[in-house]
């Protein structure tokens, strides 16, 4: 326990660190992957191209890749410096809108094609159609895939390490700088990411039982 009561404050730095990237990019995936699961099965054929464009796109390209894209391009792109953090948010929501979107389509075709066109019968647009009667239902028959999404954003996060953002994934170089075991670091770090997604799979055991309810 040494290894982490004697760097409280390195360890403390390094968790919030990766809580920021999971939790920013993961708003970022909904968001981002809710809009672009809806233009997949849009009526609009230019939606459904640039929906599946994007997802195939952004899904077949090795998340590093992304990082770099955002890190080293992005900025001269724009003419300004932005924190690494943020763009590792960006990075991380982006590729992960896209298997959020996935998930999100494949809820959408669970719902009855009935009910869409009874929506759309009563004179409801198709924006008002998929807020209103579709996404509530495919939200709550995606739930243990989209946890699964969730976990893999926590696990992708350390990927950021490797470009100077401080978490978890950084904690065993800056560990070893202080004369601490690689290997005893890297075994904690392991046990946080347990207790993560143990708590993870915890809030998907809570939302399916609550929401079976509301069914």
């Amino acid at each position: 326990m040494g290894v982490i009561t004697d760097h409280l404050d390195l360890w403390g730095e390094a968790l919030l660190g990766t809580l920021k990237l999971f939790f920013g990019g993961g708003l970022l995936a909904i968001l981002l992957g809710t809009i672009v699961g809806a233009m997949r099965v849009s009526p609009i054929p230019i939606a459904r191209g640039v929906g599946a464009f994007y997802v195939n796109t952004i899904r077949n390209t090795p998340l590093t890749l992304v990082f770099f894209g955002f890190s080293f391009a992005l900025p001269p792109l724009l003419g300004i410096r932005l924190d690494f953090t943020l763009l590792g948010i960006f990075a991380l929501g982006v590729y992960t809108a896209t298997y959020v979107a996935e998930t999100i389509r494949s809820g959408i075709n669970t719902v009855p094609v009935g009910q869409a066109e009874a929506a759309r019968a009563i004179g409801l647009s198709f924006g008002q159609v998929m807020g209103l009667v579709v996404l509530p239902q495919a939200f709550r028959s995606v739930i243990p895939p989209m946890m699964s999404v969730f976990i893999a954003l926590l696990k992708n996060t350390t990927v950021a390490a490797g470009f100077s953002v401080l978490n978890l994934g950084s904690l065993r170089d800056w560990m070893s700088e202080r004369g601490e075991n690689q290997l005893v670091v890297i075994l904690w770090v392991m046990v946080v990411f347990v207790v993560l997604v143990a708590l993870l799979s915890w809030a998907q055991n809570t939302l399916e039982k609550r929401w079976a309810v509301a069914r």
